[in-house]
């Protein structure tokens, strides 16, 4: 393995250290490849970019240790900045900027020649589509395109683990495609991606495995077919109610049943597709509903049932009494 984490401890105290500890990571174990991408996947607050910012030298744990082609971070911190990557979660600020400038800056200072930084700099425009800002100053530019140019500043001269901080903040949906296969470039290249989210949909799509992380413990980690393993026999029936129609009752098969405003979730057992399916056609009929879909269950079905549910978590860690969690937000460029 090219990055080992293990048993990664990093706690806070509030200003002027009074107040109770708040335990941003607590045990973190985890390990990330070569050629993968390896997400971090969990809601604002639970440890994601403080166990970052421990892996490229901003923070020093408490305890645990950082590994990276058996180099120790954390007695050599420096080492990390040589030979990683970092797109951090705030917008780097590029005020004076073009983002030809920013990404050939980035390019020339990791040591690459200048003939490779801009051939380099120029398929990743040509990837993400931003040519046509190339030449705009960094402060007129959206928080899309900023997000967009970044990434290719974190991807121009890749280091052996390329860190992700939330990369599709503010961007597009159809960049956000690009950016995607760009992610999967950079592992399909050789790296290692250890990309940091919350946004459980395209995490599914672009990680090969993943670690959900909630109160700063790793609270499931595998393949994301690994973790909808225990649900792979329910399905999702996700109804919308025509324009001031009564919520119904669920149906006698539905297992869980989630109102919503106007909408509602229906999980069922996959065994009773047929009955879901004409029990949907039935309400529209009747004009309850407008549209509905049947699908299997999603990681986000997962996601929600492990940080929403602590007794239900397969193999859960032990409470660790009053506190709150909370991730400091330490999101700086290495």
């Amino acid at each position: 393995m090219l990055l080992k984490i293990k048993n990664v401890r990093k706690t806070y105290r509030g200003p002027l250290r009074r107040g109770p500890v708040v335990r941003a990571n607590d045990g973190i174990t985890l390990d990330v490849d070569a050629g993968q991408v390896y997400g971090l996947l969990g809601h604002n607050g639970a440890g994601k970019t403080t166990l970052v910012n421990q892996v490229v030298g901003l923070l020093k744990p408490d305890a645990g240790s950082i590994e990276l082609a058996g180099v120790d971070l954390v007695a050599h911190p420096g080492h990390a900045r040589q030979v990683c990557s970092l797109q951090p979660q705030a917008q780097l600020p590029i005020t004076g900027l073009k983002p030809r400038q920013a990404i050939d800056l980035i390019g020339g200072l990791r040591g690459a020649r200048r003939q490779d930084v801009e051939a380099r700099r120029d398929r990743l425009v040509e990837a993400l589509d931003i040519g046509e800002w190339l030449e705009t100053d960094g402060q007129k530019l959206s928080g899309g395109v900023k997000r967009l140019v970044s990434f290719a500043m974190a991807a121009v001269v890749p280091g052996r683990l390329v860190i992700l901080d939330e990369p599709t903040n503010d961007v597009d949906p159809v960049r956000r495609r690009l950016l995607w296969d760009a992610v999967r470039s950079l592992a399909d290249e050789g790296a290692a991606v250890l990309l940091v989210t919350h946004n459980v949909v395209e995490a599914e799509r672009a990680v090969d495995r993943l670690a959900i992380l909630d109160d700063g413990r790793v609270v499931a980690e595998g393949t994301p077919a690994q973790l909808k393993a225990d649900l792979e026999h329910e399905l999702r029936l996700d109804l919308s109610l025509e324009p001031g129609a009564a919520m119904p009752a669920a149906a006698s098969f539905v297992l869980r049943f989630k109102p919503n405003g106007s909408r509602a979730q229906a999980i069922i057992d996959s065994g009773r597709a047929a009955s879901a399916i004409a029990w949907a056609q039935d309400l529209r009929s009747r004009g309850v509903v407008g549209e509905f879909s049947l699908t299997p269950a999603s990681l986000e079905d997962v996601y929600v049932e492990l940080v929403s549910n602590t007794d239900r978590r397969p193999g859960a860690a032990p409470e660790l009494g009053p506190g709150p969690s909370r991730e400091a937000s330490h999101a700086h460029a290495a």
